[in-house]
């Protein structure tokens, strides 16, 4: 385009806001401030930008600005082209589709493709969507709480479990090293035994030899004696000569030391091998009573069980030590009766150490024990012991004789089966765990949960046919002990 004259100069507002927009993309840029674009000697921070016009305004030229609908405000943006509609260009983002969840202008609501469609102005759907967001701020806030909570639970958890740990290494270190001591002495002892006896072998040993040394020389003289009698002519001095005593046969005396060799030989070299056995075997027996008095093993829980929340289906021994499925039982109604299935909860209760206790379950084909908490529902699917967050179990089912553990609903098969009929249920409360053994010969570590606990425990029974009973005196067995120190 030709001028006879040069033209005044325009600012370029569109070529202003591609700058701008450019500038404010780049990942160096020092500021946000918006400015107003009519104030041209000084720059002056923007209140609004007017998206019509593609300008942004200050309090002064705000005040002076054209007020229509088609001039729509919003707060200062340096970007202008995301707010205009990518089909109709020049066209303002007004509304907000719900159908499509699309930001619209008005042409695309009444000729456009969103025509018909349910539509909100962009402040209405923003303030709801608002709403929304605070919402799932809120939930978040609280998860975040939560997680912070198990967090700092579980931190603290490794703390104490690092100080238990640290305490039973120094523990373990004193009694293990004790017990070196115990056996290097015991050694000494045993070894010195061993030495004096041998000492005393040799000695009488070295006796027999010096004796058998001179018998052999006192024989030499004798064969050279006779030898030379043999030798005679003179029947009167082979006669008189052969009458002395020093000739005679000495059989009562070879018959001693023939004896006394034998012992040597044939009776443990002369050691008495039995004394010393005796001797170690006092020793061991001292070091290993001793040592499982500084080995700490809880005494077994004295179990009884609570008839209050025994099922209607389940019959409870006089002593409370059976319990045994028998529909159609009128119990009182308690609020802790169990409604559904056919369990029992244990009149204690435990918050804190160490405890276990034992069940026979010969007489039943479908059981299942462990613990749970006291506030474990009475009634419902979801009262079944594993089948929530509160209880922790060990199920045998008819079917094929399987074996699970069960918790919050989320078993766990254990190949192989249960070979003895005596089941032992062990407690760490401190250490957050539950475990189950076996007790057959040797005894065998079924499985052990994790948990952090929160509640007291009961002792727990499922009975789904004939009876499980309490174990009145528990199963001695030393590796059982030491199995369930270490689970």
């Amino acid at each position: 385009q030709e001028f006879q004259d040069r033209p005044a100069l325009h600012r370029n507002i569109t070529l202003r806001n591609i700058v701008e927009n450019f500038l404010s993309s780049q990942p160096d840029q020092a500021g946000t401030d918006v400015f107003c674009t009519y104030c041209v000697d000084s720059p002056v921070p923007a209140v609004k930008s007017c998206l019509l016009c593609e300008a942004s305004l200050c309090d002064k030229h705000l005040s002076v600005h054209k007020r229509s609908p088609a001039h729509v405000l919003s707060d200062p943006s340096t970007s202008m082209e995301k707010r205009k509609c990518s089909i109709h260009k020049e066209k303002i983002l007004e509304y907000y589709c719900t159908e499509d969840s699309a930001c619209i202008c008005v042409s695309c609501c009444l000729i456009g493709e969103h025509r018909g469609h349910q539509m909100k102005s962009l402040n209405e759907a923003s303030k709801k969507r608002k709403n929304k967001l605070k919402n799932v701020l809120q939930k978040l806030v609280t998860k975040r709480e939560e997680t912070e909570e198990i967090l700092q639970s579980l931190q603290e958890h490794v703390g104490t479990v690092e100080e238990k740990a640290t305490a039973e290494r120094k523990r373990v270190t004193l009694l293990l090293g004790d017990l070196r001591k115990q056996l290097e002495d015991l050694e000494k002892r045993v070894l010195s035994e061993i030495s004096k006896q041998a000492e005393e072998v040799s000695r009488s040993v070295n006796d027999l030899v010096q004796r058998m040394e001179i018998k052999k020389d006192e024989l030499s003289r004798k064969m050279v004696h006779i030898e030379e009698l043999c030798n005679m002519m003179d029947p009167l001095t082979i006669l008189q000569e052969s009458d002395k005593g020093d000739l005679r046969d000495t059989e009562d005396e070879d018959n001693e030391d023939r004896e006394r060799h034998g012992q040597f030989l044939h009776d443990g070299g002369g050691l008495d091998v039995a004394e010393i056995s005796r001797t170690l075997q006092a020793g061991l027996s001292c070091i290993m009573k001793e040592a499982n008095e500084k080995i700490y093993i809880p005494e077994p829980a004295d179990i009884l069980l609570d008839v209050n929340t025994a099922c209607n289906s389940l019959n409870i021994s006089d002593d409370r030590k059976t319990v045994s499925y028998l529909p159609n039982q009128k119990s009182p109604e308690t609020p802790e009766r169990f409604k559904v299935y056919p369990q029992v909860l244990s009149t204690q209760s435990f918050s804190s150490g160490q405890h276990y206790w034992e069940v026979d379950v010969e007489r039943s084909q479908i059981w299942s024990v462990g613990m749970c908490y006291p506030s474990i529902n009475r009634s419902g699917c979801h009262s079944e012991i594993g089948w929530n967050n509160k209880s922790w179990g060990l199920h045998k089912s008819w079917l094929n004789n399987q074996y699970s553990v069960l918790y919050n609903r989320n078993w766990i098969r254990l190949f192989g089966k249960v070979s003895s009929n005596r089941v032992r249920i062990y407690l760490d409360y401190e250490a957050g765990q539950i475990s189950f053994y076996d007790l057959c010969d040797p005894i065998q570590h079924l499985h052990t949960f994790n948990a952090t606990f929160t509640e007291p425990l009961h002792a727990v029974l499922w009975v789904g046919g004939g009876c499980v009973k309490i174990c009145r005196e528990n199963h001695i067995c030393e590796e059982s002990n030491q199995l369930m120190m270490t689970s």
